[in-house]
């Protein structure tokens, strides 16, 4: 029997990569400045190479990949066209993405709360997920 809240929690973590990379996608090229560029580059390719270990302990339990909220997404993309719209700087940039990693955390630790019985495979993924947005968050603040 499939252990339901390791497939769960890895649907979860899943989820919060593609929220995450969508994100990147919306402001790597209006960002001005070439170190945070390439710091958020190395990001998005970082949540990538998790997303696609997610994908495959998800075959391996044989189940499907999860998008992340519609509503989440759409809110996410109104914030970020308002908050662009006002001030176009590498600070807003900067305020828009620390705000999703606070939120990516708190959703990842909610998360491994909520389904504790996962493997320990997941939660160390899940883990390793919500350090990569607890680190990138710290290294951008120098551009707030």
């Amino acid at each position: 029997m499939e252990n339901r809240d390791t497939i769960n929690l890895l649907k979860e973590c899943d989820a919060g990569v593609k929220m995450a990379v969508s994100s990147f996608n919306e402001v790597l090229e209006r960002i001005r400045d070439s170190g945070m560029k390439n710091l958020l580059s190395e990001s998005k390719e970082d949540h990538e190479k998790l997303g696609n270990e997610i994908h495959s302990l998800l075959n391996q339990h044989h189940s499907s990949e999860k998008d992340p909220n519609p509503m989440a997404k759409t809110m996410s993309w109104m914030k970020t066209t308002m908050k662009m719209g006002i001030d176009e700087s590498d600070a807003t940039v900067a305020d828009l993405i620390t705000d999703g990693c606070n939120m990516g955390v708190k959703s990842l630790h909610k998360y491994m709360n909520q389904y504790s019985d996962a493997d320990q495979t997941s939660r160390d993924i899940c883990g390793r997920l919500a350090s990569l947005e607890e680190n990138l968050c710290k290294d951008l603040r120098e551009y707030l």
